[in-house]
């Protein structure tokens, strides 16, 4: 999911002065045919009004949770509402219905189902005041209007023990629906509270699927096990607060190995307003993040990136290297589909044997071998990372070089607009050009990076590009609507070597796709006998190929240890490589830097 701006709206039949459909469904066909997606916010809880479609047609189904063989009633958003059992198929054929109504409606691309655990503002046995507006419209619409009393006349709402609840000992139904309440076929909520967000995400993907047979896209607050299968997640209303910026790295990194890979956190914080300098560093982070979203409080002050100077300059710097990698990224959520590996890894994953990065919670990789380090700390301008043993190239300006023996940690420059991001050695990385919108990024021409350990005169590189039209209901390869890629290359006797192997090319022969540059980091020079083949044929023309070559540049001062050696970064231009095709580089190093 790639980088937008979102806020908080909740819609209910007291919404005051709602769009007209028809200036919604103009701006709807202005940003789709742009390439943008639409995604709304639905909360679970259902508007308790007579007037209310949605509600009575509910009723009439019987899909509510139950106490006392009625509705249990609590207070979210709209003010008095019932919870849908999703356990019960009665309700999830009533939410798929009522998805297609409002689809039918507003041709969003997407759902964002919020306050799933279930979140409600009293707790429990509530009704209706009487005499009283509730809620009243004026002030904080999470403060309880309804008349309620406690229930502690069960074990199970009452049991011996406390939850912790923001630091309060209270019990465990607290500011949800009470835990003696009644799910479909008897099933209490005592035994199912932690599914109910899983569930609901289960209908919600089922209803968007079947309307127009499309990969559904779903944020969900609330999780279980398998989630990750049907939604993404965002890791609730944190802070805008430095201590919450340290935080979403080790929750991201969490919810990776839990099997939730599409994650991130708000960037800048929901709540309260963040400095200009927080954002800066958390959009530099945040646009790394697997889900890569601004989002804030209604009630805080605005804080879109274009909001600072300095913060929209740091959005582009690190945004505009997001979108360069999307093809890397988009092949690391197909990865994470077929095998359930991680978008963004603890350094364990890659260097299982090494202990110094067991408990690294400050940086993080993306795959295999793409290592963030952002700065967390306030009025800083370098950061303390630590580099694994091997060659690691800087993502930002690849005549930058790390090499060590050992694992050792260097102190890096981080001005405010700065992000350090390194690539390790023996890696392929396939980027394309860039763009304001994925759309537009995705139709670029290709380039790959090969990394070497520095200065090699043997060595070997992998990697591998999926791509499909991000809408099927499945990523899977198979009837031509998909390609899989995988890249190698080697050094040795002198000669380097880059070549394909395509897995189902009708897909990319059919957006035209070409690779138009091929960089080698870590060569000792470059030099002559070039050749070019595509399908096994011998490409007689390179007239328009370009070869060019830049000494890398190396830290004055490595802690702990390191090494360095001469070493080249070597470009290779022009080129029109289809994609779809297997094509096979190569020359030979007669020129040493």
């Amino acid at each position: 999911m790639t980088m937008t701006t979102w806020t908080s709206t909740r819609i209910s039949p007291s919404t005051p002065r709602p769009t007209p459909r028809e200036k919604l469904l103009a701006f709807l066909d202005k940003i789709h045919s742009k390439g943008m997606k639409y995604i709304v916010l639905i909360d679970p809880g259902i508007s308790v009004n007579s007037s209310y479609g949605v509600y009575q047609r509910g009723l009439a189904k019987d899909v509510f949770i139950k106490y006392g063989g009625k509705p249990y009633l609590a207070q979210v958003w709209p003010g008095a509402v019932n919870f849908p059992d999703y356990l019960n198929p009665k309700t999830v054929e009533w939410w798929v219905d009522e998805i297609r109504r409002f689809h039918e409606l507003v041709p969003v691309n997407g759902l964002w189902i919020d306050m799933n655990e279930a979140s409600n503002f009293c707790t429990g046995l509530c009704k209706i005041p009487e005499g009283k507006q509730c809620p009243t419209g004026t002030g904080p619409g999470w403060i309880c209007c309804l008349d309620c009393k406690n229930i502690t006349k069960t074990r199970w709402d009452d049991p011996p023990y406390k939850i912790n609840a923001s630091g309060t000992q209270v019990p465990i139904g607290f500011k949800t629906i009470a835990t003696s309440a009644v799910h479909y076929n008897g099933v209490l909520e005592y035994d199912a509270h932690s599914l109910y967000g899983f569930a609901e995400t289960i209908a919600t993907h089922i209803a968007l699927q079947g309307i127009e047979g499309k990969r559904p896209f779903i944020l969900t607050r609330s999780t279980f096990v398998g989630s990750g299968h049907y939604s993404a997640h965002w890791t609730g209303d944190n802070k805008g607060t430095w201590d919450d910026l340290k935080y979403s790295i080790s929750t991201m990194l969490n919810f990776g190995i839990f099997g939730v890979p599409m994650v991130g956190s708000d960037i800048c914080g929901f709540y309260p307003a963040p400095t200009e300098e927080l954002c800066n560093r958390w959009i530099e982070l945040g646009a790394f993040y697997p889900f890569s979203r601004d989002h804030a409080n209604f009630y805080s002050p605005r804080q879109e990136l274009y909001q600072w100077k300095s913060v929209a300059v740091s959005a582009r710097n690190a945004l505009g290297m997001r979108y360069k990698i999307l093809p890397y990224l988009y092949t690391l959520t197909y990865e994470a589909h077929i095998s359930g590996a991680p978008i963004a890894r603890p350094l364990f994953f890659s260097f299982p044997n090494l202990t110094t990065v067991y408990g690294l919670s400050t940086q993080f990789l993306l795959g295999k071998s793409l290592m963030v380090s952002p700065v967390l700390d306030k009025a800083k301008t370098v950061v303390k990372a630590l580099f694994p043993p091997g060659t690691w190239y800087s993502l930002f300006d690849m005549t930058q070089a790390i090499v060590s023996k050992a694992p050792h940690y260097l102190t890096l420059d981080a001005p405010l607009h700065v992000i350090n991001a390194h690539l390790y050695q023996n890696t392929i990385l396939p980027m394309q050009q860039g763009g304001l919108i994925s759309k537009e990024a995705r139709m670029t021409p290709f380039s790959l990076v090969v990394t070497f350990p520095a200065g090699a005169k043997d060595g070997e590189a992998k990697g591998n590009l999926f791509l499909d039209d991000d809408e099927l209901p499945e990523m899977k390869l198979g009837k031509g609507h998909s390609t899989y890629v995988d890249f190698y290359a080697t050094v040795g006797e002198g000669k380097v070597k880059v070549w394909s192997d395509v897995q189902e090319s009708e897909f990319a022969l059919g957006k035209g796709w070409t690779i138009e540059k091929v960089t080698v980091l870590g060569l000792e020079g470059i030099g002559g006998e070039f050749g070019i083949e595509i399908e096994g044929n011998e490409l007689v023309d390179s007239s328009t190929v370009e070869f060019s070559a830049v000494e890398h540049k190396f830290p004055l001062e490595l802690e702990e240890g390191g090494d360095k050696r001469k070493s080249m970064m070597v470009e290779v231009k022009g080129l029109k490589l289809p994609l779809g095709k297997k094509f096979t580089m190569s020359w030979k190093m007669g020129i040493s830097g």
